[in-house]
């Protein structure tokens, strides 16, 4: 990490990266994440908490380690990011589910498979995020007016989300998709679980391949936006690196959880447009006013809260 500004040793990248490793395998090959079956609100919510407890506890053990090694002052500020991090990711990926809810719908993947799709795409958005906060982390501390095109971007992405929250993505003319059907064999009919299937010797990919497909570019065009938010909090990559891969890690169990109520919650989407208007807002006027931490935390707080009681409340109206 030469070059980068970070708080982490050589050791607490190592631990944090095979903690990471051994909870994926657990989930595969010990707790049935390879098997196709339906994934109720009981085992989602118990995951769910599992991987914020386990998120908390890191935070813990991190401001634990620093209090002895850097002191309280830095300890209490790297705890902060850490949590102020996370909350805004897990915020964020609210949007995935979303995303991820139509996307199945319009494949009409039945819900026993769908786990098997989110937790490759788990795999995968795991690996292109590591990339992306490695790269953004070093263009940062190379050139940090990198920092305000961040936040331009946000700005700019939290107005766009405002005007268009309602608004659905057509999945079925999705570009990305179009191009996997053109150079892509494509078996059709269901296959089951299976992203592979052989006819008269020679390989297709099924549908849920494609779905699959379309999951790991919604998760690439979605961490455009939380990197950078996450930078608005941090500069130090192992707090942006460990907070994100927190909040990826419970987007499935999150996604089960929200699956049959997530039409309750159609003002979050305005709450998360204003979360990234203001982290984008903050951002442009560091120059001349820093906001702390704390303030941050409060605000993104405030208007994730205030956007699901204004679902629920509306929602009660409508039915009125």
């Amino acid at each position: 990490m030469n070059g980068l500004e970070s708080i982490a040793t050589a050791p607490m990248w190592a631990g944090f990266i095979a903690f990471v490793l051994v909870m994926l395998a657990l989930d595969l090959f010990v707790f049935g994440g390879n098997k196709a079956h339906k994934v109720g609100v009981k085992e989602a919510a118990t995951w769910s908490l599992v991987w914020v407890s386990l998120a908390l506890l890191f935070n813990g053990g991190l401001w634990w380690y620093l209090n002895g090694t850097a002191g309280p002052e830095i300890a209490n500020q790297k705890a902060l990011e850490f949590f102020s991090g996370y909350l805004i990711e897990k915020a964020l990926s609210v949007d995935n589910v979303f995303v991820f809810l139509l996307i199945f719908s319009a494949f009409q993947v039945p819900i026993q498979y769908q786990r098997r799709v989110l937790i490759y795409g788990v795999l995968g958005a795991i690996v292109m995020r590591a990339v992306m906060i490695m790269a953004g982390a070093w263009v940062v501390s190379e050139f940090s007016w990198v920092l305000y095109l961040f936040g331009a971007f946000l700005l700019v992405t939290g107005m766009r989300m405002l005007v268009a929250a309602d608004a659905e993505p057509d999945v079925a003319n999705n570009p990305v998709l179009r191009f996997a059907r053109r150079h892509l064999r494509v078996a059709d009919g269901d296959h089951g679980e299976r992203f592979f299937v052989a006819k008269g010797g020679l390989r297709y990919v099924t549908p849920l391949f494609l779905v699959l497909i379309l999951i790991e570019v919604t998760d690439l065009v979605f961490a455009v936006d939380s990197i950078p938010a996450i930078f608005a909090i941090t500069t130090d990559p192992f707090i942006v690196f460990t907070s994100n891969l927190f909040a990826i890690m419970g987007l499935r169990a999150l996604y089960f959880l929200l699956v049959d109520v997530a039409d309750r919650f159609h003002m979050l989407k305005y709450g998360l447009a204003m979360v990234l208007v203001f982290i984008g807002a903050k951002m442009l006027i560091m120059p001349w006013y820093h906001v702390p931490v704390e303030a941050s935390l409060l605000v993104v707080a405030v208007l994730i809260v205030a956007s699901c009681v204004a679902s629920v409340f509306i929602t009660r109206s409508d039915k009125k």
